[in-house]
Parts: structure tokens; sequence; C-alpha cells
């Protein structure tokens, strides 16, 4: 007898559904995809030809079949994909049509078969139904195949045969499916339970099976849960939205963001159709449009931004070969590729990719406030809590209304009549402390045109946007909101550049235009008093009342606007700032220290971080270059900000003591005159201070102190370091090797001295033994006695940029001594340990070495500029030692996977390094250390 088959491999549309979404366009023919019922007559014919009544044979026989037809349609998309990077839309439906040609041949195999049932009876009915994302015919390379198998009553024996050898068939073919066997009554309870299951089953799409099932849930779920529970289902998925971005960080410009779960990504999109199809029944996000939720550009906005989210996920899975979802460093630079970008005017092909990528999360943004601002407007959703506006005092201005607790637009027209009302909206905004309203939001984004040149140069205009700035204490909120509907770029047409624009490194937590709104907000938080314990001198700066506060809000606000060019960004953005700081009101001479700030913004920094300020010539260059108070408060307010506008955690103790430092002696030398800050008076200073902090020593030993050590030596350590230094020295022996680690919070670092007899090579072998304890140093000074000890101090932080705990500081002890006495070499240790990370190693920082002979009276400065690593400080100075170099001090400034290394050295005759030829042929070794470093970290 003929088995009686049971089940359709004809997949039908979901009840009630519309069209059935994989009639849409794919990536390829279905049939070069999979031909179902090619396969399955294959796989019938075989089975009955040579395995009759052995189910495990037939299994085997099926699966061998399904293997091969899932492998070529898989290799087929991927190379259609390759081919066509961006049509990731007909790809993931492609990928559906793939996955229900597998899952319904399992099912006929299943039935005719391995369980043939002659005569079934009404409770051996089952219907299999595609749930949640593959529902929905949207499947990335892998995704998960999530699947109900529905059944009338009770399952019965059968149908657990059935399901069972079904799942065994496709776990065989290595797809992740996540099942469940229910009644069409479970599904309705467990999904008014449990609103993961009612999302996923608000997608379910019937495959194959008894129809009459599905169609039987499909109407059930409406007229029996979703069209009385709207409100609670938005609730919940919007609560369930605020929570994942919370998890992804809270922020949509995140260095490696979620395409899938974080803020803008695809998770977003998703639950703004979720939310439309619970609510109109919409077949398809395109429905969106005719339920009056979005617009037909919003809509449009919507499939540009899917399409680009889907296809960069798409590539992630095949890049990956797992369902990978964050676009980290190395990710971006390979996804960027195969998307098809290239460099271009200076940038990176992965930058251009990442800026596109925040713009589309931008708009999703956008769409999100104007999607919900119409569920509100229909009461579909909870209006905003009415208790700020009890509170209220400040009457809205005419022209606005005010509309679920926000401000909205009384009549459009009149208030487009004067374009002007595009930046007051947002003045009466900050004035007012209520939000805009999505409504008005959309009417401003519609008409951004209206920023035309008139209005750009227009007095009044540039008056608003910088009393924005100025006059109501929280400038970031107003920029921010400016910025994503597109107006601050439309208003400042040179900014628009800058927008959405990544920073491919380490370093930079933000894009350079959230980055300039966090300085700027930085600058707001200091003048509101909230940073007061934090950054006492920027505090005390702004508040003696001699800072222009226009010129400091325009430089910020334009210092990182010339980036994103092959030149220079300081200078390009100098020039820049020439033509629009007149332009926003400011006069010449306001506008010219503008121009001073934005081209030198970097300087304070690059002085503190990278040279020494113990140095009396690198104070004395500073201050000519800055030349007034006036000119130091702002550039030290504006370097503050800015550094801490990079991200969290940039700014530390140590760079606040560096700053100070630099600040305190640049005003002392422009108060009472570059001489001021000779090597001599220094000196005499700092002996005076070690008598009164030693005055309970012998007289004799005392005198034998200040006696033994050089010029430099008094000149750059503070008096606490001399102390140790000289409690060392005391009784030294020529054998002996003396270590004193002290953490020090109030920088950031833990303090390393250490005392012994001098020897060539000395800072090296200690360089060594710091990087074999993953001590990350941070600056370093070296000293060589009057009678022979090198007196030598690191400071060091750990991997997370702290001071090291008292409770490891015996260990980096012992680890120190043993490595300076031989008893561990350093190179050896190093070699397994010197690795850069992955996610790391598609940073590009090209190797730049500078040798300048100005910047100090005594020594060279090298400047080596490179990748970070573990053991690069010792490779380098390590060079340095085997040609003769003797280095002074060191001074290391890390800004993440890039790191300035520089050496303050003098040759083994004492004297600079003026010679070019030995300077190139100390540059080409340095540069062959660093490269053979690089090769071996990243075996």
């Amino acid at each position: 007898m003929t088995p009686r088959r049971e089940a359709s491999v004809v997949p039908a549309p979901e009840a009630g559904a519309g069209q059935d979404p994989l009639s849409q366009g794919l990536i390829l023919p279905r049939p070069r995809i999979i031909d179902p019922e090619a396969l399955t007559s294959a796989i019938l014919a075989e089975i009955d030809a040579t395995s009759p009544g052995d189910p495990r044979a037939a299994r085997a026989i099926a699966v061998r079949h399904m293997t091969e037809a899932k492998a070529t349609g898989n290799r087929a998309l991927s190379e259609a994909f390759e081919a066509r990077p961006r049509e990731a839309r007909s790809l993931i439906r492609a990928l559906a049509v793939l996955t229900d040609g597998l899952v319904t041949t399992a099912l006929r195999v299943a039935c005719d078969r391995l369980h043939p049932l002659p005569n079934p009876t009404e409770s051996e009915r089952i219907a299999v139904l595609a749930v949640g994302g593959y529902g929905r015919a949207e499947m990335a390379p892998q995704s998960d195949v999530d699947l109900l198998f529905l059944t009338p009553w009770k399952i019965t024996p059968w149908a657990e045969m059935v399901i069972e050898s079904m799942l065994y068939m496709l776990w065989d073919l290595r797809l992740k499916v996540g099942h469940a066997s229910r009644t069409v009554r479970d599904c309705i309870r467990m999904a008014r339970e449990d609103i993961t299951i009612r999302t996923a089953l608000l997608e379910h799409r019937f495959l194959a099976g008894y129809a009459p099932l599905a169609e039987d849930l499909g109407e059930r779920l409406w007229d029996e849960l979703f069209s009385a529970t709207g409100a609670q289902f938005i609730e919940a998925k919007l609560e369930e939205r605020a929570q994942r971005h919370r998890r992804q960080g809270g922020q949509r410009y995140v260095l490696e963001p979620n395409v899938k779960e974080g803020k803008g990504g695809l998770r977003d999109l998703q639950t703004l159709y979720w939310i439309g199809k619970y609510l109109n029944r919409v077949a398809s996000p395109a429905g969106l449009v005719a339920a009056g939720l979005l617009t037909r550009e919003e809509f449009e906005t919507f499939e540009r931004a899917e399409g680009f989210l889907w296809a960069a996920r798409c590539h992630l899975h095949y890049l990956t070969g797992r369902a990978t979802d964050a676009l980290t460093f190395d990710m971006q630079v390979e996804v960027a590729a195969r998307m098809g970008y290239q460099d271009a005017r200076g940038r990176r092909a992965v930058e251009i990719f990442m800026q596109d990528y925040f713009r589309h999360a931008t708009r999703v943004g956008e769409l999100t406030r104007v999607f919900l601002a119409q569920l509100e407007a229909r009461h579909a959703k909870s209006e905003p809590s009415l208790l700020g506006i009890f509170r209220r005092k400040k009457r809205l201005k005419p022209g606005y209304r005010l509309l679920n607790g926000r401000i909205d637009i009384a009549d459009p027209r009149a208030f487009l009549a004067d374009k002007l009302n595009l930046l007051r909206i947002f003045e009466e905004a900050l004035r007012t402390g209520l939000l805009i309203h999505p409504a008005a939001m959309r009417i401003i984004a519609a008409n951004l045109h209206l920023f035309d040149e008139d209005m750009q140069h227009d007095r009044e205009a540039n008056r608003i946007f910088l009393d924005l700035m100025l006059k109501h204490g929280n400038p970031e909120r107003a920029l921010r909101r400016m910025n994503e509907l597109g107006v601050l770029g439309a208003f400042i047409p040179e900014f628009e550049r800058i927008v959405a624009m990544m920073q491919f490194n380490v370093y930079h937590h933000f894009t350079v235009d959230e980055h300039t709104i966090q300085c700027i907000s930085t600058l707001a938080q200091i003048e509101r008093g909230e940073l007061d314990e934090e950054l006492p001198l920027s505090r005390r700066i702004l508040t003696e009342g001699g800072v222009n506060r226009r010129v400091l809000y325009v430089a910020l606000l334009l210092h990182d606007i010339g980036k994103g060019r092959p030149e220079d960004h300081a200078i390009l953005g100098a020039q820049i700032a020439r033509r629009v700081a007149p332009r926003l009101g400011l006069n010449a001479d306001e506008a010219e220290t503008v121009e001073w700030l934005v081209r030198y913004h970097l300087l304070m920094s690059d002085m503190a971080q990278k040279r020494d300020i113990g140095d009396p010539r690198t104070v004395r260059d500073f201050a000519k270059l800055v030349k007034s108070k006036k000119r130091l408060d702002l550039l030290t307010v504006l370097t503050v900000c800015d550094i801490r506008g990079v991200g969290p955690g940039t700014w530390n103790n140590w760079k606040a003591q560096l700053i100070r430092k630099l600040y305190r002696e640049t005003v002392t030398a422009l108060d009472a005159g570059l001489e001021t800050l000779n090597r001599e008076n220094r000196e005499d200073e700092a002996k005076r201070a070690l008598r009164e902090a030693l005055e309970d020593w012998d007289q004799k030993d005392l005198r034998t102190e200040l006696a033994r050590h050089y010029a430099p030596y008094w000149q750059a350590l503070p008096t606490a370091t001399h102390s140790v230094f000289a409690r060392m020295l005391k009784g030294l022996g020529a054998d002996e090797i003396r270590i004193d680690l002290d953490p020090d919070p109030d920088r950031d670092a833990t303090r390393a001295c250490f005392a012994l007899a001098d020897h060539p090579g000395i800072f090296s072998r200690l360089s060594g033994a710091l990087a074999l304890v993953g001590a990350n140093v941070v600056d370093a000074r070296t000293y060589t006695t009057k009678d022979g000890y090198a007196t030598a101090v690191f400071w060091v932080q750990d991997a997370e940029g702290s001071p090291y705990e008292i409770a490891r500081l015996p260990r980096l002890s012992t680890m120190i001594d043993k490595t300076l006495k031989g008893e561990v070499v350093a190179r050896d240790a190093l070699a397994g340990r010197d690795k850069v990370r992955k996610r790391e190693s598609q940073f590009r920082f090209p190797t730049h070495v500078a040798f300048d002979n100005d910047g100090s009276d005594i020594y060279t400065i090298i400047e080596v500029d490179t990748r970070d690593r573990p053991g690069l400080l010792y490779d380098l100075t390590r060079t340095l030692a085997a040609n003769n170099i003797y280095i002074a001090s060191a001074v290391i400034a890390t800004f993440g996977a890039q790191v300035v290394d520089t050496f303050y050295v003098k040759d083994m005759f004492g004297l600079k390094l003026y010679q070019k030829t030995r300077q190139e042929t100390l540059e080409k070794k340095l540069r062959q250390a660093i490269l053979d470093g690089v090769e071996r970290a990243l075996k």
C-alpha cells in the first residue's frame, strides 16, 4: 500500500497576512537555491530502492541528499552576495527559501517513509510553522531556525515520532533549530503570559502540513489576544528596547556597535514593525505607510537603513562563520571591503563605511521618535509624565503649543514663514526645559533646505545659535538634537563633513561630531559647578571672570572641524575657523583667538604628555608660543574638555597633574619672566627643599647626598622622590639593588624607584623587567650620580590604567629583582607575551621617528610614534643601548593602541646627536626593531 502523504511541501501564506514575503525578489531564482520537489523525489526514490522498512538507513539517505542541497544552495547564495554585496534583502529571503526547502523535505520524509500513517485520525494532524525572524522570512547566514509544531489536541505518539525524526535530520544538517510543540490553546495561553513568545507568534508563517491548524491559530491570536492588548504590548516592547540599549552601552556612537541589538540597529527597526503589525495587522513594513505611522519618505529611510544593516550583518556572518553581530574593529575593515568601500580623500574605507553606519543608526532614532509620536496621538502609547508640567513656571511663547508634555508647533505654515523659527524652537526648548515633540522634529527635518546661504549669514540667526551655547546652561541638549535632525550640518555646512565621522582607533570612543558635543557638555558641566573636585583648575579659571566664553565655546565647536582630510586637521581647522567665527558674530579679535586655539588645540596636551616638563626648555618654548595668560587660560580649559571628551576613563589623575604642572610653571614664566626657569634656580630650590625634608639627617651624610647628583636630577624630580633616593643610596653596596614601590593614587600610577651601580643599558633592563610583569610605563627618569650609581624612577600603571594594588607589589618587586640580577632574561621571557590583540590588528599606525635638538638645552629628543604593544619600550631602549646612546628620561604617551615614546638622550661622550648620518642610522635601527617586534607580536 502506498503511504498517505500528510505533508504539503508548498509554502502557504499566513492566514490574514496578505502577500507571501517569499514571493518578492530573491538574489537567485528559486531552482538555483533549492528545488524541494526534486530533492524529495530523489530521496524517496533512493529509500524505496535501497532501504525500504529501514528508518535509520532512510534517514541517513535523506540527510545525505539534504546536506548536498544545503551546501549547493549556500555556496550559490554566498557567491551571489559576494558579487552583489548590498542586496541583503534578496539574500535573507533567499536563505529563508533554502531553509523552507530543507524543513518541508524533512517533514515529507518523516511522514511518507519514516512514520507513514495510512488512516490518520482527527488528532493525528500536524502543521509546521516558522516563527520569529524565520517566520518573517528574514534569515542571516547563521540565523537560528525557529519552528512551531502545531497539533489539534494533546500530542500523539505519531506526532512525537514525526517531530523527533524531523529534528534529528535538521540537527544532522547542522542547523541551529529552536522548536516548540504546542496546541493552539497552548499558544494563546503562553503568549498571554510571555511577551517573547507573543512576539514570535506575531510573525508565524505556515510552512507545511495541515493548513487549517495554522489558520485557526492566526485568527484566534488576533481575536482573543492581539486586538485587546495593544497598549500592553507597546509598553513591553519599549521597555525591552530600553533595557537592550542599556546592555549595549546606551550610546548610538559606540566604537564597536552591535548591528542587531545596538541603539539604531536592526532590532529597533523590527520593534517598529512589530508594534505596527500588532496594532494594524500590517503584512509587511510597507504597511506602516498605509497605517499612517510613517510617511512614504520615512519608510524609504526605513528601507535604506534596514538594507544597510542587514548587509553588514550578513557579511559578518559569512566572515566569521557564526552568528556574530558585533562590528569589532577587525571585522569593520573586512565588512567595509566586502561591501565595496574604498579609501578616498585621505580617509580609510573603514572610516567611510562606519560613517554610513552611524548615519543610518541616527536615522533609525529619528524614525523611532516620529513613530512613537504617532502612537501617542492615537493614545496607543502612554503619554509622558505630566508631573514636570505642573511644576513648570515658564509659559510657552506664541506659535508653540504643549502636546503630551512637549513643545509642538501650533501652525506649521506660520512657523515656516519665518526661517529663523527653525532655530528659535531649540532656544525655546532650553528656555522652558521642555523636550521638542517628534511632530515638530518631523517638520524641522523636512525643511532643512531653508538653511540656505542667506540664513547661514543672517546676524539674528547666528545670535540665536550663539545664545543656544551661552545662555541656558545646557547647550549639549540642543546641539545633540540639532545634530541628529541635520540642523547643525545645515546651518554650519563645514560641520556636515564630520557628522557621524568615525575615527578608526581604539582611543576615540565617539564619532567626531559626538566628541565635539561631549567637549561642549564638559565645559557646561564645569560652569555649572558639577566637576569642581575633578577639575579644580578649570573651574578656577572660569570663575575668575577673565575668560571670553564666546571664544571658548566656538573654539570647542570648531576644534576638530578639519578632520577627515589628508591635511593636518589643526591647520585646516584653523583655516575653516577663520571663515566661520566671523559668520557666527565674533569680532576680529575674538575670531583671531578662535583661529589660534583651533590651530594649537593639541599643543598643551602634546607638551604635557609627550615632553619632559621637568626640563626648563619645555616650559620656556611653550610659554613663547602661548604668549599671554589669557590664551593660556583658554587653551587649558579647551585641552581639559578635549581630553575628557575622548571617552570614559581617558582623563585621569596622571594627565591632570601634568596639565596642572605645565599650567603653573607657564604662569610663573609669563608673570615673572622666562629667566625664572633657569636650571640654577631650580637646583637651589630643590636642594633647599631636601634639606628641610631630611632635617633629622647627620650633616655629613646630608652634604654627601647634596653633592653627589648632577643638575638635571635636581630639576626634574619632586622632593618626595629625592628623599626616597637619598635613603636608598645611603650605604648602598656595589653589588646591591634597592627597589622602592609606592602607589600614588593622586597620579593614578605607582612610583618605582631603583638604586644600583650604574652600567650601560640599565634603562633597557629596567624597561624589560617592568614589561615582564605587565606594567605600563607612563613616565621614566634615570640619572647617574657622580660616584657611579644609577637612580632610576618609573611611573607605571597596571592593565586597567591604575596604580598597582599594594598586595601585588611584593611579586612585582621580586620579578624586577630577578631580571636585574640576570636570573630572568627579559628578551626570552617576553617572546610569548608580546602580542597585538586581534581586534586591534587592523589599525594602521605608520611609524614616525623624529630627532629634535632644539627642544632641550642638554639632550637630543627622539620621538617615536608607532603601534603600542607590551614589549615596545624594551625593544626601543635595547636598540638605543646597543648603539651607545644614554637615555636620561623617557615620556610615554599612550592613545589607545597608538603610543608616542619620547626619549631624552646623549651619546657616550655626553653630546647631542647632531650628525645627520648618525640620526639616519639610528632611525633605521629603531624602525627595524619595531618591525621585528610587530612581526613577532602578530604571529
